[in-house]
């Protein structure tokens, strides 16, 4: 077993009847606020790498953000939604997708690894999907919202 594999399983136990009440209780929704949190957490982390040079700081945020992302994709598990391997597999082909100047699976748009290339080959991906950008404004003002609380229950500007 993997320790990602381990790892998925503490999540699964927290989550499961006996588990933690307050991980039981946790939704997409009610998570918001605490994945927002632990990405600023992992800037901080690199903030911290790369004016002190020590690592600790960036590897526990990156563990936290990490269990933002394992929590997500059990709770879509738990609905039927998708699982994490779902979550895998699609990153995957993205990455393989974007980059066939690396991976040799077209003779089209991202040969040269260009941003211009990869911006083509974003554009093709998405065509079709241009309604989801509506939700992008809205998102990114709430994020603020929540950073900004964040900043206020933490006593921080």
């Amino acid at each position: 077993m993997t320790k990602f594999e381990e790892f998925e399983q503490v999540i699964a136990r927290l989550r499961a009847p006996g588990g933690c009440p307050w991980d039981r209780a946790q939704t997409h929704a009610s998570l918001k606020r605490t994945c927002i949190e632990e990405a600023s957490e992992v800037i901080c982390g690199i903030n911290i790498l790369e004016r002190t040079g020590d690592p600790d700081n960036l590897k526990e945020e990156l563990g936290d953000l990490l269990m933002q992302v394992v929590m997500h994709a059990r709770i879509a598990e738990e609905e039927g939604l998708f699982t994490m391997d779902d979550v895998i597999q699609s990153i995957t082909d993205k990455m393989i997708r974007r980059h066939p100047h690396v991976f040799g699976s077209s003779d089209g748009p991202g040969d040269d690894g260009s941003q211009a290339s990869w911006d083509e080959i974003k554009k093709q991906e998405k065509a079709g999907k241009e309604w989801t950008e509506e939700y992008l404004p809205e998102a990114f003002d709430e994020s603020i919202e929540l950073i900004e609380a964040a900043k206020k229950r933490k006593g921080i500007g």
